[in-house]
């Protein structure tokens, strides 16, 4: 007696919410599961034997709904008293295609269900079914059965299906035939007496037949996981590498195996790391379903996995089943999404765990060995709404910290884990760059071998050699002595030809010559100073965009951080530049928050050069590992339509350690005006944590508030040196974001109303299109596109407004524009102009005001920025103005000083670069009581720059005494 055992476990993406599975064989009465309500994905899990009689019967099984508020067009059966049933999705399963599984058994897998009206509708996908069928008889049946099967599939692959569709029915059915006539000579005696010539004949055709329906198998079978992972590898559209899951990091380790060997391992069929890892976690009953495309699409692989876990402490031992799903497959990057169901937990009905393992390159070693890095990340999926979220959450984290524990004690036994400062090795990296003279002899013949300096070559040394021929002649036509003219069209033709040729190379050789002396670059120079230094290893870029007609552009690449401004060398007539360049910074009291990128192309000095792409380097989004080895896809329309990419290597040291970030502290102090103590290890490991920000990343005040969106939510503001941020937890509900003081434009502080119960509301104003991953914390979007975040009921409302002004004028103040407005310019007594400048007024005989602002400083230190000390030169670096020089103040005329100032612009500032020097005089406003700075500037190196000068103004002016 054969039987067919079906395990009903669960459904997904039903289109009703009330449903149960009918199963029918045959003749035989169906089988029917219980009623879920109120869901889509219902939870069986129900078990049901089946007699089989013959292996070419069919198993139907059939979604059926009695909800008659459906309405989707579904076929409808009556059913004994006269109730109407609604089958919403059904599936055809032979049963010759589980005998012929491996040990007869058909894993847990996801079935797609078909509309019964297939063919009047468009979308015929209804929903999945999770089933495992099996088939189970008689020691001397299974025998027999086994033997007899073994004959037809002896050189062939499992014939295991995971989803048998009707149209392979038919083929299967061949094999069937077969089998059931060899079947009927096993226990029917009655053809005994049947010659054994006939017997023979009977097992050649049956061998015959079998072989031939093997090799037409084996031609539609699914291809291997090797084959299926290099398909989705040479697929065009791929995704990019998605971002860690909102739970939390669970393993971030980099271990000396290749990216592809480390994909094999964990997730190939059959894995023995699988399999010892089972055994380590007493994980019983594992069974693995084959890779199969998901839907069909030969984009997405996918598997079912289904175990048995352990019993803990507080949970028996219950069934699990992951779907594992490839999101990402390249040369070196894999991606691959798990969803875990345990619907046996308390709750387990209620939610899912999402586990996303990432592994991607990690660096070349000094051996010259690969290494990979994998980061595996969680987070949670509920299905319903319940209070218990919080406490499922903590469970869940919990034990996947026990169990990926036990995996990463596990994987380092099969490699060696590289630690941070084997990895994060500045100078063992940076020794393995060997910057190449660029500019030998070698560049020079490569850039001017090609057609048009060739024969222009030849064409002048030909008409030199003529001319050395011919010799002097006498003056014919409108010729006279020392005036030759070409005598014939030729000649002319001739003359202007090489004359073309002759101006082409010559700018060839003055564009050259531009591009390596004009531009120069900030190769090895050294950062000055002690703080925080940023270097930057420029190494190459592939497929930059070129708008010449060669199809090759001359780029260069343009470095900006905390106002400062490195320069690469440009690299001529390339898409692929190999650089190989240093670049440091110089030394900066503060961590920097941002590094610009921008990739030009050359057209020499006075040109505006276009912007073949350009990219922003976020410091608290990148761990360390990967600053150190990353390639950075370039943003704008040329760079998007080549798909352009730049190779760089960033460290960030800081070269005093806590010492700087005291001395920070301390700064801050002053200009707050309290006490700014530093926080404890502990307390900042946490903050990074909770922020998921790099370890150099320290907390510098944390306050009680209420974020006001549509309802006030009470949570608790935290402040660095980088960043403002908040976090909220109300009942497991978890509100989080934070943006950087650089994306904030201003901060107002509104009065108490009723709706703020008395307290003062403090509003931040972000930049337009900065802050984009914490918008779902803001109140509103202004007209502008600004987002406006609201905070209120602060413990002290003061000493946070302080605060919060203090570190955000700390970071931004260098870098304040307003738009300019134009009013009448004041006449002032006093005026100290030297003679050869004019000051150069508009048509209304009015200047242009381009900044103000006020502070609660003191007249002396306002004055300090115009002292030449450090605090000038630092503001002036960050505004773009390099190799800022001052001589002393000198006295001129009574109450009058005067001194000097030379400086150059970066590119940033101005296209054209150029040098600045300028006299400045400065002298006592006796009507405001403050100072004057009056500023006459010179551009060098810039286009009409000998036709005029820059008249500045600057007002410092007392509003009250402090």
């Amino acid at each position: 007696m054969v039987r067919l055992c079906v395990c009903v476990l669960e459904a997904k993406d039903l289109p009703v919410n009330e449903s149960y599975v009918k199963l029918k064989l045959g003749k035989l009465k169906s089988k029917t599961t219980r009623i879920v309500r109120n869901t889509c994905n219902p939870v069986w899990n129900e078990e049901f034997d089946l007699k089989v009689h013959d292996f070419e019967q069919v198993l139907i099984v059939s979604v059926v709904s009695n909800n008659t508020h459906h309405g989707g067009g579904d076929e409808l059966r009556v059913i004994n008293g006269g109730s109407v049933e609604i089958v919403v999705g059904e599936l055809k399963v032979l049963v010759g295609s589980v005998a012929s599984a491996e040990k007869q058994t058909l894993p847990p897998t996801w079935f797609n269900l078909e509309s019964p009206n297939s063919g009047k509708f468009f979308n015929k996908y209804c929903g999945k079914i999770l089933l495992t069928i099996s088939l189970h008889s008689k020691s001397h049946f299974n025998h027999t059965y086994s033997q007899t099967l073994s004959v037809a599939t002896e050189d062939s692959k499992d014939l295991e299906a995971p989803q048998i569709s009707s149209n392979k029915m038919g083929e299967t059915k061949k094999l069937l035939k077969v089998i059931a006539n060899r079947f009927d000579r096993i226990f029917n005696k009655k053809e005994g007496s049947s010659s054994k010539a006939d017997d023979s004949s009977e097992t050649s055709t049956f061998l015959s037949d079998s072989e031939d329906f093997v090799h037409q198998e084996s031609l539609s079978s699914p291809c291997s996981f090797e084959e299926a992972i290099a398909l989705m590898e040479s697929a065009d559209n791929k995704p990019e590498m998605p971002g860690n899951l909102q739970g939390g990091v669970l393993v971030d380790q980099v271990y000396v195996v290749s990216p592809y060997d480390l994909n094999a391992l964990l997730f190939a069929p059959n894995s023995q790391f699988r399999k010892d890892l089972a055994e380590l976690q007493g994980i019983t009953n594992m069974q693995e379903g084959p890779w199969t495309w998901k839907h069909g699409d030969k984009s997405c692989l996918m598997r079912v996995v289904s175990y048995t876990k352990a019993a803990s402490k507080l949970v028996k031992a219950v069934n699990a089943t992951e779907e594992q799903t490839y999101v990402r497959v390249t040369k070196d990057e894999f991606a691959v999404l798990v969803s875990v169901s345990t619907p046996e937990v308390p709750y387990g009905s209620t939610f899912r765990v999402e586990l996303l393992y990432k592994i991607m390159p990690g660096g070349e070693l000094s051996s010259g060995e690969k290494s990979s890095r994998l980061v595996i990340s969680w987070g949670m999926m509920f299905l319903q709404s319940t209070m218990m979220k919080g406490m499922i959450e903590g469970g869940a984290r919990q034990g996947l910290k026990e169990s990926f524990d036990q995996f990463s004690d596990l994987l380092a036994r099969n490699f060696k884990v590289l630690d941070s400062e084997e990895l994060s090795d500045k100078e063992h990296m940076l020794a393995n760059l060997h910057a190449e003279d660029h500019w030998n002899w070698w560049m020079a013949i490569k850039y001017f071998s090609n057609f048009t300096v060739v024969s222009t070559f030849f064409m002048l040394l030909y008409v030199l050699l003529h001319i050395s021929r011919c010799g002097p002649r006498e003056p014919r036509g409108l010729e006279f002595k020392g005036l030759e003219l070409p005598d014939s069209v030729g000649e002319l033709v001739t003359s202007a030809i090489l004359i073309i040729q002759l101006h082409r190379v010559y700018n060839m050789v003055v564009h050259f010559v531009q591009a390596r002396f004009q531009m120069g670059t900030d190769h090895g120079l050294k950062g000055n100073g002690d703080g925080w230094v940023v270097t930057v290893a420029l190494i190459e870029a592939v497929d930059l965009a070129s708008l010449e007609s060669t199809g090759l552009s001359d780029p260069y690449v343009i470095l900006t951080c905390n106002g400062q401004t490195r320069s690469s060398s440009v690299k001529l007539q390339t898409c692929d530049p190999q650089w190989n360049e240093i670049l440091e910074f110089d030394a900066m009291e503060e961590p920097p928050s941002v590094l610009d990128v921008e990739v030009f192309d050359f057209d020499g000095p006075f040109d505006q050069d276009v912007s073949l792409g350009h990219a922003e380097i976020n410091f608290l989004k990148h761990t360390s590992t990967e600053l150190a080895d990353m390639w950075v896809l370039l943003e704008g329309k040329l760079a998007k339509s080549a798909q352009s990419k730049l190779h760089l290597r960033i460290f960030l040291d800081n070269n005093k350690g806590v010492e700087t970030i005291k001395e920070y502290l301390e700064k801050m102090e002053k200009e707050v005006g309290r006490k700014l103590n530093l926080r404890s290890p502990q307390r900042n490991s946490t903050f990074q944590k909770l922020f998921g920000l790099p370890p150099e990343e320290f907390l510098i005040k944390d306050f009680t508030c209420y974020l006001k969106r549509k309802m006030p939510l009470q949570g608790r503001m935290f402040l660095s040196a980088r960043i403002l941020g908040f976090y909220a937890n109300l009942f497991g509900h978890k509100t989080k974001f934070f943006f950087l003081w650089e994306d904030i434009e201003d901060i107002e502080v509104h009065p108490p109303t009723w709706a703020s119960v008395g307290s003062p509301i403090l509003v931040i104003i972000l930049r337009k299109g900065r802050g984009i991953d914490a918008r779902h914390g803001a109140k509103s979007i202004d007209e502008e596109g600004r987002l406006r975040f609201h905070f209120q009921s602060f413990g002290s409302f003061g000493a946070a407004s302080r605060t919060i002004r203090a570190l955000w004028r700390a970071r931004t103040l260098p870098y304040q524009k307003e738009e300019q407005v134009t009013e009448e310019h004041e006449e002032q007594e006093g005026f100290v102009i030297p003679e050869e400048s004019e000051y150069v007024m508009d048509n209304e005989g009015k200047g242009s005001k381009i900044y103000s602002a006020e502070f609660p400083i003191k007249m002396r230190s306002m004055m300090g920025i115009f002292d030449g000390g450090s605090l000038e030169h630092r503001i002036m670096q960050r505004a773009g103005c390099m190799n800022y020089e001052t001589t002393s103040w000198e006295p001129v005329k009574p109450d009058v000083f005067e001194r000097r100032v030379s400086y150059k612009f970066n590119r940033q500032v101005s296209v054209f670069g150029g040098e600045v020097t300028c006299t400045q005089q400065k002298f006592p406003n006796t009507n405001t009581g403050g100072w004057i700075v009056n500023e006459v500037m010179t551009l060098h190196g810039v286009p009409f720059a000998d036709h005029f000068h820059i008249n500045n103004y600057h007002y410092i002016s007392v509003l009250c005494t402090l």
